[in-house]
């Protein structure tokens, strides 16, 4: 009876001792992210106002905003987008529905995982070498290529790991009702995991929205107006890497000005993206 007793004391005081440890390591972890936004929060609100908006990115010491570059990052992402997207959908049904456990899916599943964990300078530096070099310059579409490389293997896990989910009797039944394989995927499968795959490309573009490695070697940057994607096109992580680092004031004013403009852009993808996740879990 009392090594019972002692047992379950040593097993209330294990308890007691890691209860306490996951409450220490969760307010650690809230104090510096806290730290941060409030950081971000305060220096980015003093850096904003109506011209950020409206203006051009400045010389040093002058007037502007960071419209420029916020039409620049809209439109690096927007092309992106549009050619990771379909890329990363299409590769994930393959993988879930025709490759399965074949050799040549298994190798797409292992150049996926390598694309997503690849660091993105390593990606910025191969569209450098492979479109900068030959096109002869820096271009807004160089940028949106190294940038999908990024999104599509998120978007391919994604798919796939929602198209695995869906229950296989659902696939039976349309194939007992007579439908071809492509037309049960595109009216079953995919409409019923339509919202988990929604949640993977926002977070692909939340995640691709503050890359600044890539562009370091393919759109560069631009002081000027620029919506040709064939010309160097500035874009929010780039101006915040080039004035945070500059001794003018109203240049790290700015640079804390779009620092607050990804974070906030960010968050609301991510909130969307949990939205579309719990209608997907619902």
């Amino acid at each position: 009876m009392t090594t019972a007793k002692s047992l379950k004391a040593r097993r209330q005081f294990k308890n007691k001792i890691a209860t306490v440890l996951a409450y220490f390591c969760v307010a650690f972890s809230l104090f510096w992210l806290v730290w941060i936004a409030g950081l971000i929060l305060v220096k980015g609100i003093h850096g904003l106002n109506l011209a950020v908006f409206t203006q051009m990115t400045p010389a040093p010491n002058e007037a502007g905003g960071l419209l420029n570059a916020i039409v620049g990052s809209l439109i690096v992402c927007v092309i992106a987008t549009a050619i990771g997207t379909p890329l990363g959908i299409l590769t994930g049904v393959y993988l879930a529905e025709y490759g399965k456990k074949s050799v040549f899916a298994e190798c797409l599943r292992t150049v996926n995982d390598v694309l997503l964990s690849a660091p993105s300078i390593v990606l910025g530096l191969f569209v450098f070498v492979v479109i900068v070099t030959p096109m002869g310059g820096f271009s807004a579409i160089a940028g949106a290529v190294a940038l999908s490389l990024l999104q599509i293997p998120v978007v391919t896990r994604t798919t796939e790991n929602m198209l695995q989910m869906v229950p296989n009797h659902l696939r039976e039944s349309s194939a007992a009702l007579g439908l071809p394989k492509y037309k049960s995927i595109l009216r079953v499968t995919l409409k019923a995991s339509w919202a988990g795959i929604l949640t993977g490309l926002l977070l692909s573009i939340a995640r691709i929205a503050g890359e600044t490695g890539p562009l370091l070697f393919t759109s560069l940057n631009n002081q000027f107006w620029n919506v040709d994607i064939t010309k160097p096109t500035a874009t929010l992580p780039m101006v915040i890497y080039k004035f945070a680092l500059s001794p003018y004031e109203n240049w790290i004013d700015l640079a804390w000005a779009a620092v607050l403009i990804i974070t906030v852009s960010i968050l609301l993808l991510n909130l969307i993206a949990r939205y579309a996740s719990s209608k997907a879990n619902a």
